[in-house]
């Protein structure tokens, strides 16, 4: 392991020097700076589920940290480290700059992981544990040979749009025990080509990595005109979607300003990023990926204010 990986900050020498040997590193394999991004988009489908107002009075609070827990950490951390088992980045990569080396036992912990979730799962509603059940599935069919789906355009498009867009939330709302609805089921769906939107954003800043594995990814095939293209037109679709719900709820009219301006800040994020993809470094396009991760914060949060007051 390179000494960057160690000393990178004051986190990693840290962790490095409580966790002796490799230790710290299946931690940070885990990639637990996604995991702010996946509890807040795992718990939307729950808050849209209950509503607001439950939670904030103290109820079922112990059934979403159940849920986030195996969705975040053993089903979303599982699927990464995984991920990087296979991958063997050396660069930056999604959540994780400087990775460290997979240590030996990377693969075995992180199957550990998934398995240990779905065993979990059982403490929950029938429906969260079969999307947990799909999830895992798709995970090890995204990353691992022979399928490894993650280098086939096109399927690794589609897992992602459904496993995260559409599929997280979902868990939450499923932990909930709720029937859903055709209003929610709309919103849940939206998530679906909004993810297709953002995927191509995170390949576009590794072109040379994936070029060097000689992986064929979506963003790669398409070029990145054409990627920011998709990411626009997908976008707009889920923006349509959310509009559908609004209008079949009888939506109030702060409800449309706050499905506009999450749709105002995506169109902040890729229209710039169209006009001048051909002038920026892979640093720039790597922010304009975190610069899209806000604008997506930005959307979960209109779309519980829309849909759940």
């Amino acid at each position: 392991m390179t000494d960057a990986a160690r000393t990178r900050n004051a986190w990693r020498r840290w962790g490095y020097r409580l966790v002796p040997g490799d230790g710290f590193s299946y931690l940070l394999h885990l990639r637990p700076a996604e995991w702010p991004i996946m509890v807040a988009h795992t718990a939307l489908g729950f808050i849209l589920a209950v509503g607001i107002v439950p939670l904030l009075h103290g109820e079922r609070l112990g059934t979403l940290a159940g849920a986030l827990f195996l969705w975040v950490v053993f089903l979303n951390g599982g699927t990464l480290a995984v991920n990087s088992v296979y991958d063997k980045d050396e660069g930056d990569i999604g959540y994780l700059r400087s990775p460290p080396a997979p240590p030996a036992h990377l693969l075995g912990f992180s199957l550990a992981f998934l398995v240990a979730g779905q065993a979990l799962s059982f403490l929950l509603p029938v429906p969260f544990r079969l999307v947990y059940f799909v999830c895992l599935l798709m995970s090890l069919a995204y990353s691992v040979p022979p399928l490894r789906f993650k280098a086939v355009a096109g399927v690794d498009w589609v897992i992602n749009m459904w496993g995260f867009g559409t599929f997280t939330p979902f868990a939450g709302w499923a932990a909930a025990g709720r029937p859903l609805d055709l209003v929610h089921g709309l919103v849940l769906f939206g998530f679906c080509p909004l993810f297709a939107g953002f995927y191509p954003l995170t390949q576009i800043y590794q072109f040379d990595e994936d070029r060097r594995r000689g992986d064929r990814t979506l963003a790669l095939i398409l070029g990145m005109r054409r990627s920011l293209i998709v990411s626009i037109a997908a976008t707009l679709l889920a923006f349509a979607c959310f509009g559908a719900a609004a209008y079949l709820s009888f939506a109030s009219p702060w409800a449309w300003l706050a499905i506009a301006v999450a749709l105002s800040g995506w169109l902040y994020v890729l229209v710039p990023w169209y006009r001048q993809h051909e002038r920026w470094t892979p640093d720039r396009h790597q922010r304009g990926f975190y610069a899209a991760l806000v604008a997506w914060a930005i959307t979960d949060v209109a779309v519980l204010l829309a849909f759940a007051l």
